[in-house]
């Protein structure tokens, strides 16, 4: 899980009938930013800005290191430098400060260095106590250093070299780790909290860390919704929905293929409601579901009295489709007399009702859908090839879900919201070990598999969150703790390798796209091949 998947709606979960909050995993309170500038202004009144510093620097410290603890805890992160990365992303969430990455320039780097882009304190500061002589934000450094504290595992010091309170036209921190202080001037060291720090860590584990793993962490904010109901954050997926768009204002016919499951109605009905028939109908008819005698009647209509039970006229979905979209989903289930007759009526542009002997003139534009290869079955001779060259002026191919990892958690949270007014039940999110198990499932069966999935999930959930449990059992396929592995299976690291390979050989040996198609870090993918290389074992 990437930093920028953290979803405030997510990390932040509230008691229903209110009480106690929660914010990635700890109690949190909700503080008036005014209430706490007034605070700063009697500590640093009271005790002098010396002290007063100390105290701030060590309380934020605190504060980065317990944060850190929490989300190492609540989520496996792939690469540490994703963990160092979501202090910046839970600090702006938040509302504390925006940080902005400073890339490193000529010389030695610091370990992180970044702009506090509308800091807090320095605001609160102006406020109640006017310009300083010196940088103000005590607590955003004390909790860089012990976010990275923790997330490192050794001593890191942070300091603000410049800051708005003091005139400078932004604030700016750098961070190192103690021992590369040295020739420098040193930052306040609130080191000596680390041992109350992990101590306070192993006494609450039965206690608070079951609260913590309530935490509302997820994937990033979820993207909008095409027109149609698309969710495309993977380049793949924006692909096929621009030239999707841009097929709309043509009226030639499209091809809409890939696997089962993929979403290739919604497609469709985007191709529809960007297209200058928008105003007509939508009309749709699985071809694969109905007998060759009931299809032909289905699209084209039947005259009274023309076959046993056909009592009055009846008006085909071609014609119903006046003006408007016809979409014929698995059309390479018609049989060949099928595809003679639906070739015919694309050419002609005109039906003939099923007992009549006249035909009726139609205006409707055709959109067709399947998941088999149909130029294999041309070759093959299952289908026409005139007729595959007639419907597949445009093809649109849509990849599957195992292929475009970074549409899964947006995609099962906008799948969610609909499952939950179906089922009149509140959702409130996906936890964290759910989520990470979602990006990992392959999804042999795509958004349908998905989507029972979650539907499934919502349905045993306690409290509306979907957590690892209540996830269907070949979703969670023996990936946690509790599943037991019967005898003779293999290690979870030889299933592990063996999928990278696979996944790898599949992709031509691109690690980019490898890792992707996986859901893990490049940085990960390729730590990983190194030393299995070394280990001689690929």
């Amino acid at each position: 899980m990437h930093p920028s998947d953290l979803d405030l709606r997510e990390l932040l979960s509230l008691e229903p009938k209110g009480g106690t909050i929660r914010f990635a995993g700890q109690r949190a309170l909700i503080v008036d930013a005014a209430a706490l500038g007034l605070l700063r202004k009697e500590l640093i009144e009271g005790m002098g800005l010396t002290a007063a510093r100390v105290l701030l620097v060590r309380f934020g410290y605190a504060q980065g290191w317990r944060t850190a603890e929490s989300l190492r805890r609540e989520l496996p992160w792939d690469d540490l430098a994703d963990w160092r990365q979501a202090a910046g992303r839970l600090h702006a969430l938040r509302g504390l400060v925006r940080l902005e990455p400073v890339l490193p320039g000529e010389g030695e780097a610091a370990l992180a260095e970044a702009l506090l882009l509308d800091s807090y304190e320095a605001e609160q500061h102006l406020l109640h106590l006017g310009r300083s002589a010196g940088p103000v934000c005590f607590t955003l450094t004390g909790f860089a250093a012990g976010y990275l504290s923790h997330a490192n595992g050794r001593p890191v010091l942070a300091r603000e070299e410049c800051c708005v309170a003091r005139g400078d036209p932004v604030c700016r921190m750098v961070a190192r780790f103690r021992e590369d202080w040295a020739g420098r001037e040193p930052p306040l060291d609130a080191g000596p909290l680390d041992a109350a720090l992990a101590a306070l860590g192993d006494s609450i584990e039965a206690g608070e860390r079951r609260a913590a793993r309530e935490a509302r962490l997820g994937a990033r904010a979820a993207p909008e919704a095409e027109p149609a109901g698309i969710v495309a954050r993977s380049q793949a997926m924006r692909r096929v929905v621009d030239l999707a768009r841009r097929v709309a204002k043509v009226e030639s016919t499209v091809l809409v293929t890939g696997e089962s499951g993929t979403g290739k109605e919604r497609i469709a009905e985007l191709v529809h409601t960007d297209s200058p028939r928008a105003a007509g109908p939508f009309v749709a008819v699985d071809c694969g579901a109905v007998t060759e005698t009931l299809l032909e009647s289905e699209l084209f209509g039947h005259a009274r009295g023309a076959f046993t039970g056909a009592t009055q006229d009846r008006v085909g979905l071609f014609e119903a489709a006046s003006r408007g979209t016809l979409f014929l989903d698995e059309v390479g289930e018609m049989s060949l007399g099928m595809q003679t007759k639906l070739l015919r009526a694309l050419q002609e542009l005109e039906v003939r009702r099923v007992g009549e002997s006249q035909t009726r003139k139609i205006d409707v534009r055709v959109i067709c859908a399947t998941n088999r290869e149909l130029a294999r079955d041309v070759e093959a001779g299952r289908f026409r090839r005139d007729l595959y060259y007639r419907l597949a002026v445009i093809e649109l191919r849509i990849p599957p879900l195992r292929e475009r990892a970074e549409d899964v958690l947006p995609l099962a949270r906008a799948l969610l919201e609909g499952i939950a007014r179906r089922m009149g039940k509140e959702a409130h999110g996906i936890s964290p070990r759910a989520a990470d198990q979602l990006l990992r499932h392959p999804w042999p069966g795509n958004v349908r598999e998905l989507e029972n999935a979650l539907e499934q999930a919502l349905a045993l959930a306690e409290g509306g969150r979907i957590e690892w449990r209540d996830l269907p059992e070949p979703v969670r396929a023996g990936q946690g703790p509790e599943a037991a592995a019967p005898p003779g299976a293999r290690t979870f690291e030889q299933i592990e390798r063996e999928a990278i390979l696979a996944t790898l050989a599949a992709h031509g040996g691109n690690q980019a796209r490898t890792a992707a198609a996986l859901g893990i870090g490049t940085a990960t993918l390729y730590r990983k091949l190194k030393r299995w290389r070394a280990e001689k074992r690929i």
